[in-house]
């Protein structure tokens, strides 16, 4: 009765394996070919021979400040994004508001609009209030994309905080702000950071936001560089994939540093 429970146990892990080489090639052929000097991308070696750092030196001088504007705009929206949800979440967890369900529903509705509207929606917008090509205007609309699934995060982790736990800071003298920063704000500390995590990969790869709301490179985050670069360089393709490289470096550490909080953020709501 082993065998067969033991050969089963083989094929999955052989199948979970080949699966995962399957959906990892392209992140392989992406940095193999950013290792490799002065190559097309048609005679690209399966295993690099001579490795080489030229083309993320040619990433680096072209693309860093797009990549460190990135990080300003994706940390800014971080910013941004929780110091919305996080009061809107408390309020539809913990103050019983006639219509709350619906108002979750609305919010989940919200991401289905497509985001070309938005965008354009946006521009007129922005265009008189003199926000265009600024870093102020591409925080606020990269934040408005996590706000939806962090707003619904959140409230579904505070609605599992027993209220006796609000209700006796309450007793003891504390206003619902105090209550929300001293208490429901620390305990919260899983749901903020994968809402955080997600709201800042959702800015880190946003490219319809950088391209439509931007007519110069005075604001030009990674993705649209990338766009620029690949039209630019489209011979070059060991410097864009170096690009790439780079670009999906600090969410790829993001990942591994806030995973086990992720799991908590998202498991913790569903438990009560």
């Amino acid at each position: 009765m082993k065998r067969p429970s033991s050969l089963r146990g083989a094929w999955n892990t052989t199948a979970a394996l080949l699966i995962l080489g399957f959906l990892l090639f392209p992140v392989y052929w992406m940095l193999n070919t950013a290792l490799q000097p002065d190559t097309s991308i048609t005679a690209t070696e399966w295993f690099p021979t001579s490795l080489s750092l030229s083309n993320f030196d040619a990433a680096v001088s072209s693309q860093g400040r797009s990549l460190l504007t990135s990080l300003v705009v994706a940390l800014g929206a971080v910013v941004v994004c929780l110091a919305l949800a996080a009061p809107a979440a408390y309020g539809l967890a913990q103050f019983g508001l006639r219509g709350g369900r619906s108002i979750v529903f609305t919010t989940l509705i919200t991401q289905m609009v497509p985001g070309i509207v938005i965008a354009n929606a946006l521009y007129s917008a922005y265009a008189e209030l003199g926000l265009v090509n600024s870093y102020l205007g591409l925080i606020l609309a990269d934040a408005s994309l996590g706000l939806p699934f962090s707003i619904v995060l959140l409230r579904a982790f505070m609605v599992s905080i027993p209220g006796e736990v609000v209700e006796a800071a309450l007793v003891d003298g504390a206003n619902r702000f105090t209550a929300f920063t001293r208490i429901v704000f620390p305990m919260s500390r899983n749901a903020l950071i994968t809402a955080g995590l997600f709201t800042f990969l959702f800015a880190w790869s946003d490219f319809m936001f950088a391209l439509t709301l931007n007519t110069t490179d005075d604001v030009k985050p990674i993705t649209l560089g990338i766009y620029q670069f690949v039209g630019a360089h489209v011979s070059d393709w060991g410097a864009v994939m170096a690009t790439a490289v780079l670009s999906a470096v600090p969410a790829a550490i993001l990942l591994v540093l806030a995973q086990k909080y992720i799991a908590a953020g998202i498991s913790g709501g569903s438990i009560k």
